[in-house]
């Protein structure tokens, strides 16, 4: 059903070769047949982009992109398989502004990228099909309707009045690639003896649990035999108007879909019978979203199915900034570290670009919310362009119908930062907004996903729409504004939609095969790292500000005087960051229903703002998250002068009995101070225990009363399963600050086969602090964690590509303050 007309039982042939690429000075060829034969034909890809045809052919380096909207771009198609008669074109994404042609025809002109289009046509056999694609930069340079105020970080301006993606037109936020071409697949349909079209879905679930699935559709014949099944259920439609027939199927205490934390994925298959002839049609889930705006109607919380989730994952930025794909194998890999990382909820922001449906149908089996984005940021768009509101119908429209039936889609939003930048630049609360977010967006999603929340603009809620105590905001106190961690709890944050950017440094081994460069002081390295255009400063500044807040360090003296101490400490400590905030925002108490981190993954190898690196590998702040993320989780925060909390969450659907155990650490080895209780925790729940309870006496944990010199350097909580069970969740406290605990501990380890793979065990006499696995040809379960004496700690190893022999892994163990490498 990728499209309304011939949706169900037509047949389909992709257009996906013999396409050759054809670059022209703008406006040179008024037709294909005015493109002169010496032309230099390039072989393309459909779907694909100017660039990705560029690459493959040797004439474009995604590192030193070239402008490619200066010039025209023709994709030329001889359909010599095609049999003649009457058949469907459909195009799911030109960009942008685009001309087809059909026999030297023109049959389509298309001013938006994010618009499919199905045009009827009558082939002869071995007919021409050309797409012309204007160069965008001579109609950018246009003069349009007068602008209230211009945002700074993207150009040009005239960006606000053309229908396509922010990607690459972001200096210093992403590499200046273009987006040019046919990224969307190209079709032909045939339609069957009888055509199924305009196929609507809704999947509700009521309240008694009963899931019901409403399908209507439009036939080109009279009366056809049409059935609807669904769950082993089925009905016949119902002929309600001409030509137009309905059916609904209700499933009596149907198995919910949950995001993964907190339950299964429950999806059910349904399928419409066309004269008896069975049609896969595609996959629904039955669940319940509602808003919770809390006492004060200030908050944000999403319930799902009426449990309230508190929302954590990252920004979606794109599978590759050169292709921009649309395909599973593509989503696959980085949606699968999403969901490894412990993330139940993903947002594909106002300045990227609209996934397909086959990103969503991921995110339901994987259980990942989607926050979703339209394509609409920082401008101020024309009010009363009659021909961009078109643009905005249909491009809503089609994205809402594309994922209708998806559970995953658990929130549609107007744009991104419209509001705030209206607001930082001073002007009133009437310029903020605009009908396109606050009348036309709302009333279509209304109609289409009236199962899925609506939020007019990302920020938006408070006295300023980025003051993070109202509604939803774009949290950067801990981060770009270099503020201290306990601001995370001052700002009394209710819903990050963005939180925590900062330059990221890559494993090691992905600097030396893709950025083997002296870091920080070579320019390559440094036009890899994120800035805000106009700014005097860049985010590797803001991670050095937490580098030597967090450790003590001189981060330019390290910088000269022993690099690879600099990058593992630049490694390590935005992910001690991003625990110690998300252990803030989920401790019982806490305002905050959720936050994502800006972003999932990077655009090019180097130290930019993705947590995973642009080859699909994770980096060190990964594996932080997925242990901030944890569905069971241990967590403490410094309450001062009234100790330490400790807080237990369990957000399965399980009660769970469980171990808890506390215990201070003088010199990193010895106990000062021991406690515990043996819990059995309710599901979804979250308890909070002060450590003067656990340990039955004062102690001064957090060392607020100083009644002396310290008696402990690091306090270690531990959940375990019953009777000395495996760890399940950890979590450390430092009260004299993380550099007084750095120990040279020995650490043993060990390999060990198990279920056909590696496992490494390891084990500590002291408390050693990020310990880090380089195992050749694997990639570790969990990396740059800490390790407490008294409990070893077992780590899978997963094979990366390529790895194939049965040999016994090798590599190396360090430790943040060990003094040498461990070889094994």
């Amino acid at each position: 059903m990728r499209g309304r007309l011939a949706s169900v039982g037509a047949e389909e042939t992709l257009l996906a070769e013999g396409w050759n690429l054809v670059l022209t000075e703008p406006g040179a060829c008024a037709t294909p047949h005015d493109i002169p034969l010496s032309a230099q034909f390039i072989a393309a890809e459909v779907p694909g982009t100017v660039a990705a045809a560029l690459e493959k052919a040797g004439h474009f380096d995604r590192e030193n992109p070239e402008p490619l909207d200066t010039r025209d771009a023709w994709y030329l198609c001889r359909l010599f398989d095609v049999q003649p008669g009457d058949a469907l074109l459909r195009f799911e994404g030109l960009a942008t502004l685009c001309h087809v042609f059909l026999n030297g025809q023109e049959i389509l002109s298309s001013g938006s990228m994010f618009t499919m289009h199905e045009i009827p046509v009558t082939l002869s056999g071995g007919d021409e099909l050309a797409l012309c694609f204007r160069a965008l930069a001579p109609r950018l340079a246009e003069p349009g309707p007068r602008a209230r105020w211009r945002p700074q970080m993207i150009t040009p301006q005239g960006l606000k009045n053309i229908r396509t993606t922010l990607l690459g037109r972001m200096p210093g936020w992403c590499p200046e690639v273009h987006a040019v071409g046919p990224w969307r697949p190209i079709t032909l349909v045939r339609r069957d003896v009888v055509s199924i079209d305009n196929v609507t879905v809704r999947a509700v679930l009521e309240a008694d649990n009963t899931g019901r699935l409403s399908v209507s559709l439009h036939a080109n014949v009279n009366n056809p035999d049409l059935v609807l099944r669904c769950g082993g259920v089925q009905q016949t439609f119902e002929k309600i108007g001409e030509n137009h027939y309905s059916a609904i199927v209700r499933l009596e205490n149907v198995d919910l879909w949950w995001p993964h934390t907190h339950g299964a994925q429950c999806l059910y298959d349904f399928s419409i019978l066309v004269d008896g002839v069975e049609h896969h049609a595609s996959r629904i889930g039955f669940r319940r979203i509602d808003v919770d705006r809390g006492k004060d109607g200030e908050g944000f919380a999403l319930l799902i199915n009426g449990e309230r989730i508190f929302c954590r994952g990252a920004v979606w930025t794109t599978a590759d900034i050169v292709r921009l794909p649309g395909g599973k194998a593509d989503y696959e890999p980085f949606l699968r570290l999403a969901a490894q990382a412990g993330m139940n909820m993903l947002r594909i922001g106002g300045t990227m670009a609209y996934e397909t449906r086959e990103f969503f149908e991921l995110c339901d089996e994987l259980g990942l919310l989607v926050w979703q984005d339209f394509m609409f940021a920082n401008f101020d768009y024309p009010k009363n362009d009659k021909a961009l509101t078109a643009q905005v119908h249909a491009e809503v429209e089609e994205l809402l119908h594309a994922v209708q039936g998806c559970p995953s889609l658990a929130v549609v939003c107007g744009g991104s930062e419209i509001y705030q930048q209206a607001a930082m630049l001073g002007l009133p609360q009437d310029y903020w907004s605009g009908p396109i977010t606050e009348e036309i967006i709302p009333a279509i999603a209304g109609r289409m996903r009236p199962d899925v929340p609506y939020v007019p603009n990302s920020p938006s809620g408070g006295a300023m729409p980025f003051s993070p105590n109202a509604g939803v905001t774009h949290y950067y106190g801990v981060g770009a504004y270099m503020r201290p961690l306990d601001d995370a709890r001052r700002a009394n944050v209710r819903f990050a939609t963005e939180s925590l950017a900062f330059a990221h440094v890559p494993q090691q081994r992905t600097l030396q095969r893709h950025l083997d460069v002296p870091p920080v002081h070579s320019p390559l390295w440094k036009s890899r790292v994120p800035r805000d255009r106009g700014a005097s400063w860049d985010f590797e500044d803001v991670r050095d500000f937490y580098l030597a807040e967090l450790y003590g360090e001189d981060p330019a003296r390290l910088r000269r005087e022993d690099r690879d101490r600099y990058l593992d400490l630049s490694r390590v400590v935005t992910g001690e960051v991003a625990e110690a905030t998300f252990a803030e925002w989920r401790r019982k108490g806490s305002s905050c229903n959720g936050a994502l981190v800006w972003t999932l993954q990077d655009l090019m190898p180097g130290a930019g703002w993705g947590v995973i690196d642009s080859t699909g590998e994770p980096k060190p702040v990964w594996y932080a998250l997925r242990r901030a993320f944890r569905p069971v989780q241990v967590v403490v925060t410094d309450e001062g002068t009234n100790g330490l909390d400790v807080h237990v969450l369990n957000e399965t659907e399980h009660a769970l009995q469980l171990d808890l155990e506390l215990v201070c650490l003088r010199h990193g080895r010895q106990h000062a101070v021991s406690g515990g209780r043996i819990l059995t925790l309710a599901p979804r729940s979250c308890e909070t225990f002060a450590a003067t309870d656990l340990f039955g006496a004062f102690f001064d944990t957090t060392y607020a009363f100083r009644f002396g010199p310290p008696s402990h350097d690091v306090t270690v909580a531990r959940l375990r399963l019953p009777d000395g069970g495996p760890v399940v969740a950890d979590a450390f406290h430092f009260p004299l600050g993380r550099s007084k605990a750095l120990h040279d501990a020995e650490i043993q380890v060990s390999v060990a086969p198990q279920d056909e793979g590696w496992v490494v065990d390891l084990a500590a006499d002291r408390f050693a602090q990020s310990v880090h696995l380089n195992v050749d040809g694997y990639r570790p379960e969990d990396d740059w964690f800490h390790l407490a004496p008294g409990a070893s700690k077992r780590v899978s190893l997963l094979p990366t590509a390529g790895r194939t022999d049965g040999e016994a892994p090798s590599g190396e163990v360090t430790s943040l303050g060990g003094t040498r490498a461990l070889s094994f």
